[in-house]
């Protein structure tokens, strides 16, 4: 790996460090995804429609997409704690200044300034948890360092949503900015001074996007989390219409979806060390597939959608250590791009996703959210295979 001052011989004492990484995405979690629980009191409190702010999310993606392949490619000789310390700084006074001025076109914009905040971020944490661990072990490694962003999603995104129906969204932008305060004191002094990568620069960014295997597997991201987010992202508009749900109802079917994201983070690593990346990743499509049509049904009783959320949200975060773990496999020497490209996919998903939603909603109402997320699940699985394809065909031809 391109670590320079760690190996996977002493990854056991990396731990600490591995934690230190996890809480500042826990932090770039809630302050990404918060948004999708708190919707309908920002499009009051805005005075706009539930599709309109719907867009934060998408300009947020848009703008991580874009600038953080960039900034991690031009900052690939300066030290990771700079780094890491100079993005959560920008990400936390973009949330902080959102709090500040409620007007809707600053607030795009500052949720872009907080995308290049946060895409300095999670890509550089993700590159060190390969470089730590043994490739045994590399799936478990990096799902701990995600496991921040699905705590984002057990207490980050439930506590955000129940503060901005009960205080006002404002409030709830200042969390994420008093919580980010001691992550970046903690990168400042427990991040190695001297940890780095091997230099990165424009022209290895210019050299896999040129390369149609590796943007090929990259991609699938977002095609994976595209599907998602079509029905994620209004979720809440969803459950407020057809189940009848308020504030609490909302908050607890979110600490549901949270929890189980912790579950599947975890068990995404565990079983792709055990069957392959590969594998998890097709398991987890074809289980999406069969749920997400159903949420087309509401309504339903409410514990029986407390389950499908449960296992919705499982299948959905046991994504992300397989995928980056495919990618680390697939072309180790270009880890540090392939992973800042795997998480702009992550948000080019997430764009792709919301919008794709506003405009099923605006055509056929927010009950076909379910199964038009379904059918693009199919095209997930036939990108998904499709890639692994060319890549075994690259490495049988050498």
């Amino acid at each position: 790996m391109n670590i320079e001052t760690q190996s996977p011989q002493n990854a056991g004492a990396a731990w600490p460090l591995i934690a230190v990484l996890s809480a500042c995405n826990f932090v770039i979690g809630m302050g990404a995804f918060m948004v999708v629980g708190m919707i309908e009191p920002l499009a009051d409190g805005l005075g706009v429609s539930v599709a309109t702010v719907g867009g934060l999310m998408t300009i947020y993606a848009l703008g991580y997409a874009i600038l953080s392949p960039l900034l991690v490619s031009l900052s690939g000789s300066i030290g990771r704690r700079r780094v890491l310390a100079f993005g959560l700084s920008v990400f936390v006074g973009a949330s902080l200044l959102a709090a500040v001025f409620p007007v809707l076109g600053a607030l795009y914009l500052l949720r872009i300034i907080a995308a290049a905040g946060a895409g300095l971020v999670t890509p550089v944490t993700s590159a060190i948890a390969a470089g730590l661990s043994a490739p045994q072990e590399r799936g478990k490694t990096l799902a701990a360092v995600f496991f921040g962003l699905t705590l984002a999603q057990v207490l980050g995104i439930p506590v955000g949503s129940w503060i901005a129906y009960t205080y006002g969204w404002r409030i709830a932008f200042v969390m994420v900015a008093l919580l980010g305060l001691p992550c970046i004191w903690l990168v400042w002094t427990r991040v190695p001074a001297g940890l780095t990568f091997a230099p990165t620069s424009l022209r290895d960014l210019g050299g896999v996007l040129r390369d149609p295997v590796l943007m090929g597997s990259t991609l699938f991201t977002a095609s994976f989390l595209g599907a998602i987010y079509v029905l994620f992202t209004y979720i809440p508009p969803l459950l407020a219409q057809e189940m009848g749900l308020g504030r609490n109802g909302i908050a607890a079917v979110l600490l549901v979806f949270g929890a189980a994201a912790v579950v599947g983070n975890l068990g995404g690593g565990w079983l792709s060390d055990r069957i392959g990346a590969v594998r998890t990743l097709a398991l987890l499509c074809c289980g999406q597939i069969a749920l997400m049509p159903v949420f087309s049904a509401l309504p339903l009783p409410f514990w029986t959608v407390l389950t499908m959320v449960f296992f919705w949200s499982g299948m959905g975060w046991s994504f992300a250590a397989p995928q980056q773990m495919r990618l680390v496999t697939m072309a180790p020497d270009k880890a540090p791009v392939l992973l800042a490209l795997n998480a702009a996919a992550i948000y080019i998903g997430i764009a792709i996703g919301s919008a794709v939603g506003g405009v099923v909603i605006s055509i056929a109402g927010l009950t076909a959210l379910g199964a038009v997320a379904g059918i693009l699940m199919l095209g997930a699985l036939a990108h998904l295979l499709w890639s692994h394809r060319a890549a075994n065909i690259r490495r049988s031809n050498g």
